[in-house]
Parts: C-alpha cells; structure tokens; sequence
C-alpha cells in the first residue's frame, strides 16, 4: 500500500507529541540523547520514521531533526518496516501517519512541556 507523503516542513514537536500520546512516554524521555529503555527507543525510533517516510525527509534531513546521525535514522526506519509485519503494529503506525498532518495544520501547542 502506498504511503502518504506531508509536507517537510512538518515540527519535530508535531511528531513527538503524537508520538508520546500513542506510546505513553515522557516527552522528556523522547527527547533524551541516550537510547533509554526499548519502548522509549522504540518510540523515538517511529518519530524518525515519521520524519523519513511520512513527512519525505532524507536520512540527513530527519537526522539532524532528531540530533541523531545518518545510519541511526536508517537503522529506525528498518526496524520500524520490519515491525510493519504485526497487524497491530500498522495499524498504529497507519493512524499516525494520518494525525501528523492534522497536527501541523494547527498552531502546534506542547501538550506535556514538563513531562
């Protein structure tokens, strides 16, 4: 199935905070520089995928966004394809990529600053 493409010019913030709300993670967690636990990881991991397929950055582009490098992005972006495999996982990922948009299409307001 084809995936949608948004703007660049999507907020890191816009991501993450959809992120936290289907993962239940600190956004301060999210935002760490170290890995964290796996389901932060994992977390952050989709938020780059995101950026990359979702919103049509490059590996560069979405690296620099998440202060992270190259590979590192490349790396998320694989693991998060090979859990595509779960129906759950999808579908998930499926709803996201379809409320990023809608979050940018508003002012962005941080829902869990201190979090």
């Amino acid at each position: 199935m084809p995936r949608s493409r948004i703007s660049a010019s999507v907020p890191r913030e816009a991501i993450e905070q959809a992120v936290i709300q289907v993962f239940g993670i600190p956004y301060r967690d999210l935002r760490r520089a170290t890995r964290g636990r796996a389901k932060v990881a994992l977390a952050r991991q989709v938020a780059m995928y995101l950026a990359h397929v979702g919103c049509g950055l490059s590996l560069t582009e979405t690296g620099r966004l998440f202060e992270r490098d190259r590979t590192t992005v490349a790396h998320a972006c694989g693991v998060i394809e090979d859990r595509r495999d779960d129906p759950i996982f999808d579908r998930a990922l499926d709803l996201l990529e379809w409320a990023v948009p809608a979050l940018t299409s508003r002012p962005f307001t941080q829902l869990n600053p201190a979090s």
